[in-house]
């Protein structure tokens, strides 16, 4: 994890010493106990504060409002300014570099120092930078401040060492490039229009050298005088006075006419010869009204005029159009010859620029592309073709295309994932694009000898799924999948999930991968679960589709009459949920005569479909609604391979899948895993007056969770809110409230974003009296473990935590052969060992005796739809890693790391005796919680609500467990890589 350790290197200077007891975390925070250990626990720790250093390692995303763009035709780079001072660098996929000025003003300008490594920038503050971008990091040269003159226009032509700087005051200054000095030549604005001339021109609009005199400089001012000046002479050769504001200018290759755009939607042209007049004035969508009028149309605010040897010229502009059509978006126009196209943009326009064949402005043009900026948006033109169609946006410009609902980060993926995930995603590109390659196509794309293989996967509001390559420091995206394809496409307004959520029924709440056997779960708002497998083949499929009852029955869990004014969606009952599934089945004959209301929110295609290789869909599970209650949102998912089993849970119970025999082997109640260890009293009440208060509450949640999706598009990430947590928001819920009134509240875990209700929901003032007794599963985790304290050697375990701090077991007999898998049954039975932690848990590890992590048994991927091969039997290929396999004199046994929103704890199994106890935080709480290796050893890295990271070794000598602590903040341009948070 060197990456981890370089992320996290910087922020021991915000934490005294690296000491625990912050006042961030408060007093009691850094207070760990210590029990008694049952044996010698020999753990070598290694790490210190000077391990970790916190540093931005990734920047993705469209820049934050742009402002500027520039090309370098020869280096074939672009730059893009933006109103925070930084300054985006693109070439080829995969090249992308960040500059950022230290004054923060914005980027006004920027010109190339065309083929020689440099830019040139023009600040808000007046101030001329000169970046040298030859070096790995681009730094700025020099720089040049204006005191008295607002900088206006920049102008550098090709090969030459002389900056013209036109400013508001409609003066023009001359900056030496190589010194970067202002040379002392300027031509003053009264001189350049003539001394007789009291009306000043206004500020300089344009700049340029004549195609046929580099010693001729063109001025445009705003207020619609052009002159040319001689540099020699010191003259000027010509002036033009219009009556029309100009906005640019743009020269014929030739030098014999320059075509000028106006503020009320003309262009003109203009004959350096005779400037008397324009010998063509146009309005190209100004119509003639029937009382002969021209229409009003806004004005043109930049022109290019580009000349091709094979055809007519191009005439390409922005602005122009009529005033009469209200809510035209913006647009880009192209003239070439007598055709005419408006090219639509979905954001208005900041700056376009057309890509010619040479970098001289004295020959033929030959323009081949327009790439557009637009305040949230790059497009890029392809002019070659008749239709212009534009091209695949190879950059992460979007990352929010459809809002971001989830995120997964992996390290240390296998090294052949990254090439095969991109070479699957390269066939699956959107058709309708140019089929040219991408123009931008200069620097050179390294990885460097560092990095190793790194996956962030993203759920999106649309269903869809992205996997990004975050080895190196941009993310590059490399495949996509829409999980909506699994799904018959629902009509407005019909069906069950149109009554859960008025849009997006397909959106993503959490991901499951494992790298290795290539087996990935999808999590949606619609109550389902899809899982995949992966192939290079494409195959026909019937998609197989389990459904799962896992609702209460009659009899519910309710707290006293206090807590009447407060209802809960669907509390739990005494009764476990039953499974109730068909394989396979048709979508249509799921639900049975007499039970019409008990089918799932989505219907699965009950046809055979055709799959294109990547990721196939294997298996959809889906819980029903029953009795006019849909089902209550999944809160927890953990896959196996090695063990071909499946766990998830919400707030009603938990339910295990056999993804093999696809079949469900478990379904319960949280009250009944619990059987006689459960620690609470629980209270029953009608069912009746609880299914009324569950209507209305879940009326009232969906009319709210429809808001915020329709506000998403705001947000850098859309999340999903519980109804459990919404109910825990006014309730505290803690059992050892009743033993510390000081100590936190417990909460689901989910993706909502927790500071809107800290105030409500972290409360410590309820009594726990008040509580309400219900209880999520908050996480999972499969693994080799100990299910009994008489266990003698590790055995399949899955791991259960819920929102009221509770820890379970639960062992799994699994047959190891082969066939036996296939036919026989997986048998699960909860062992009744049960942990306390304080708050909501959030994430299980373990550590053999001597700190290492012990990862989870996994299944080596193999291609179910691979041509079959004689000396390669269709076995599958489980790698295990036992917790003995570790051990010396030590013996047998492994650690068990637990966090949650308060609290961590190491227990030795199988004694289960609690070693250390650590309070993490009092004043605030842990949103994200993983156990990590770093510099060879592990530590529990955890992001809490306050924006605190801290990371926590386990020490058996003083049982300090808190390291370091630091701040993070995040704005909309930059984002910075959390590693263990993602």
């Amino acid at each position: 994890m060197k990456k981890f350790r370089k992320v996290l290197d910087g922020l021991t200077t915000s934490s005294p010493g690296g000491t625990i007891g912050s006042p961030s975390c408060g007093s009691a925070a850094g207070t760990p106990t210590a029990a008694p250990t049952p044996r010698e626990i020999d753990v070598q720790e290694t790490l210190t504060s000077d391990n970790f250093q916190l540093c931005k390692t990734v920047r993705h995303g469209f820049p934050y409002q742009p402002t500027a763009l520039a090309f370098d035709p020869v280096q074939k780079i672009l730059a893009i300014g933006s109103r925070s001072g930084g300054v985006r660098i693109l070439g080829r996929p995969g090249v992308d570099c960040f500059c950022q000025h230290e004054s923060g003003a914005a980027v006004l300008h920027l010109q190339f120092l065309i083929n020689e490594g440099a830019l040139v920038t023009a600040c808000a503050d007046d101030t001329l930078h000169l970046w040298n971008l030859r070096q790995r990091r681009p730094a700025v040269l020099h720089s040049l401040k204006f005191n008295r003159e607002r900088i206006t226009f920049c102008h550098l032509p090709f090969q030459s060492k002389w900056l013209y700087v036109g400013t508001e005051r409609g003066n023009t200054h001359i900056v030496n490039i190589e010194s970067f000095i202002l040379s002392g030549y300027v031509i003053m604005w009264n001189k350049a229009i003539e001394l007789s001339t009291k009306t000043h021109p206004g500020p300089v609009v344009h700049l340029s050298d004549s195609p046929k005199d580099e010693g001729k400089l063109l001025i445009g001012f705003e207020a619609g005088t052009i002159v040319q000046w001689d540099l020699r002479a010191k003259k000027a050769d010509f002036r033009i006075y219009y009556d029309e504001a100009i906005h640019s200018v743009s020269w014929h290759h030739e030098g014999k006419q320059f075509m000028c755009s106006h503020s009320d939607g003309s262009l003109t042209l203009w004959n350096p010869r005779n400037t008397t007049k324009p010998f063509q004035v146009t309005f190209p969508h100004g119509k003639i009204q029937k009382d002969g009028r021209k229409e009003s149309c806004k004005p043109i605010l930049k022109v290019e005029y580009k000349t091709s040897r094979s055809s007519e010229p191009f005439i390409i502009f922005s602005g122009g159009l009529s005033y009469d059509k209200a809510g035209r978006r913006p647009a880009l126009t192209i003239m070439h010859g007598k055709a005419i196209t408006v090219l639509e943009m979905g954001y208005p326009i900041v700056e376009f620029m057309v890509l010619c064949e040479t970098p001289y402005n004295n020959e033929v043009q030959e323009p081949y592309t327009v790439v557009v900026l637009l305040e949230k948006d790059l497009i890029v033109v392809d002019l070659t073709q008749s239709s212009f169609p534009v091209f695949e946006n190879p950059y992460p410009m979007d990352i929010h295309e459809s809002p971001v609902t989830c995120t997964a980060y992996f390290a240390d993926c296998p090294p052949d994932i990254i090439p095969i995930l991109y070479s699957i995603g390269a066939k699956h590109k959107k058709t309708g694009y140019s089929h040219k390659e991408w123009p931008v196509g200069g620097g050179t794309w390294t990885l460097g000898s560092h990095t190793y293989p790194e996956i962030i996967i993203t759920g999106h509001a649309d269903g869809s799924i992205k996997f990004w390559d975050a080895s190196a420091f941009t993310l590059q995206m490399l495949y996509k999948l829409k999980t909506s394809k699994v799904f018959e496409k629902p009509k407005a307004g019909e069906g069950r999930s149109a009554e859960m959520v008025e849009e997006d029924p397909f959106a993503v709440q959490m991901v499951s991968w494992c790298p290795q056997s290539r087996i990935f779960c999808v999590v949606g708002i619609s109550a389902h679960i899809i899982l995949y497998r992966f192939s290079k083949y494409d195959a026909n499929t019937q998609i197989v589709s389990l459904e799962v009852r896992l609702q209460c029955e009659s009899e519910d869990v309710i707290t006293p009459s206090e807590n009447e004014n407060y209802p809960c969606f669907s509390e739990q009952g005494s009764h476990s949920p039953q499974p109730h599934h068909q394989h396979p089945v048709s979508p249509g004959s799921r639900t049975p005569e007499g039970a019409k209301d008990r089918g799932p929110c989505l219907k699965v295609k009950e046809r055979v479909v055709r799959v294109p290789p990547g990721y196939q869909s294997d298996l959809v599970i889906q819980l029903l609604w029953v009795d006019g209650e849909p089902p209550q949102q999944i809160t927890s998912l953990d896959i196996n391979s090695a063990y071909g089993l499946l766990a998830f849970g919400n707030c009603n119970g938990l339910a295990v899948v056999d993804y093999l025999q696809k079949t469900v082997i478990l379904c319960m109640s949280t009250v009944d895993l619990y059987g006689a260890t459960d620690p609470y009293q629980r209270l029953t009440r009608s069912p009746r007056r609880n299914r009324q208060s569950t209507s209305a509450f879940l009326g009232h949640c969906m009319r709210g969770l429809s808001n915020f999706y329709s506000d998403s598009k705001k947000r850098i990430r859309t999340s999903y809110q519980s109804l459990t947590e919404l109910n825990d928001n006014q309730q505290s819920v803690d059992m050892e409230r009743s033993k510390s009134p000081t100590s936190g509240n417990a909460h689901t875990q989910t993706h909502l974003s927790r500071e809107n209700s800290f105030s409500r929901s972290r409360s410590s003032s309820v009594s726990s009296i008040d509580r309400d007794t219900k209880e999520a599963i908050t996480t999972l985790q499969f693994g080799e473990s100990y299910g009994r304290k008489s266990d003698v050697l590790p055995t399949p375990c899955l791991w259960v935590g819920t929102s009221l701090g509770m820890v379970l077991l639960i062992p799994l007999s699994i047959p190891t052969d082969h066939e036996e898998r296939m036919e026989e049954a997986v048998t699960v039975g909860p062992s009744g060992a049960v942990q306390m932690l304080k708050g909501s848990i959030l994430r299980f590890a373990f550590l053999d005796c001597m700190g290492a992590l012990i990862q989870s048994p996994y299944e080596v991927w193999r291609d179910l739809n691979a041509p079959e091969d004689p000396d390669r039997p269709r076995r599958r290929k489980l790698v295990h890693f036992s917790p003995s396999s570790s051990q010396d004199a030590n013996g047998d046994g492994h650690l068990a790391v637990v966090c949650s929103e308060r609290q961590a704890k190491v227990f030795l199994m199988p004694s289960q005796a609690c070693l250390f106890v650590h309070n993490i935080t009092e004043s605030s709480f842990v949103l994200r919680a993983d156990v990590v290796s770093v510099c060879n050893s592990v530590c529990l890295a955890c992001f809490c609500a306050n924006g605190h990271v801290m990371t926590l070794r386990y020490n058996q000598n003083s049982s300090q467990l808190c390291m370091w602590m630091g701040f993070l903040s995040f704005s909309s341009e930059t984002k910075t890589k959390c590693y263990f948070c993602g």
